[in-house]
Parts: structure tokens; sequence; C-alpha cells
């Protein structure tokens, strides 16, 4: 999907220097098809799986915060109080289960609201988030 050169210029973009680590995290976070939703810890099992090369959870950590300053990435906060980060930047709601800890994508076209509230003064709302919370029947 993304080639190189592209996975070096979202490094470049977010004031990073592409070393081999955070190469490697770009193409784990940027390299797929689907929308990716992850927590550093989860990012962290993913990376560091047994026999591969390992990459420290504070150079995960920072590798995420620097994507996110860019806009490469958004944080989604949850009720559980973890930060949980999207690949998919564009407007959209989601579903989260907190038995399994996995968030799932609604289109935003898909969440009607009637009223939202006006922000404090002097602030405009800049993007509208919704998270649904789930259990079981």
């Amino acid at each position: 999907m993304h080639q190189k050169k592209e996975i070096i210029n979202k490094l470049r973009s977010s004031n990073l220097r592409p070393t081999k680590q955070r190469i490697l995290i770009a193409k784990k976070l940027f390299d797929r098809k689907e929308t990716f939703h992850f927590t550093a810890e989860t990012l962290n099992q993913v990376i560091n799986k047994k026999g591969q090369s390992r990459i420290s959870l504070a150079t995960i950590y920072n590798t995420v915060e620097a994507f996110k300053k860019a806009g490469h990435i958004r944080e989604i906060l949850t009720n559980n109080s973890k930060s949980y980060y999207d690949t998919n930047i564009k407007s959209h709601h989601h579903f989260y289960d907190p038995e399994t800890k996995k968030l799932t994508d609604i289109d935003y076209q898909e969440v009607v609201l009637n009223k939202i509230p006006n922000p404090p003064k002097g602030k405009k709302i800049k993007d509208l988030e919704v998270i649904i919370s789930l259990q079981k029947k």
C-alpha cells in the first residue's frame, strides 16, 4: 500500500528522523488495507513479537505522539481512561466494546444528532465524535 518513500515522508513531516525502528513502526501503522485501532501497548505487542527486532516502548510512544501531533493518526479517549489511536483520520464515530477492548468504525452519516450544545465563549466546534459503549445482551 504505502511505499517506503511515503513512509519516510510521513516520518519527516512528523519531525522524526527515518530510523530503521521508526520505519518499522510506520509500516505497521500505515501499510495496511483497513483502519488500525491500537494502544501503544498493543502496538508494542504487534511489533515486538518473539523472534523479531526489539523496539522500546518509549520509542513507540514517542513515534505515536509525533504522528498524532502531525495529524497522521487520531487519539480516541474511551471511558476506561486509556488512549486509543486510529489511522483513519477522517470524521467518523466508534463502537467501543469494553469486554474485548476493541473499537469499530461507524460511518459519520449513520449517527444523527438533533441538538449539539453551544461551545464555550471564544471557542468553536472543530469536530464531533460519538463513542457508543457496548455490553452483552
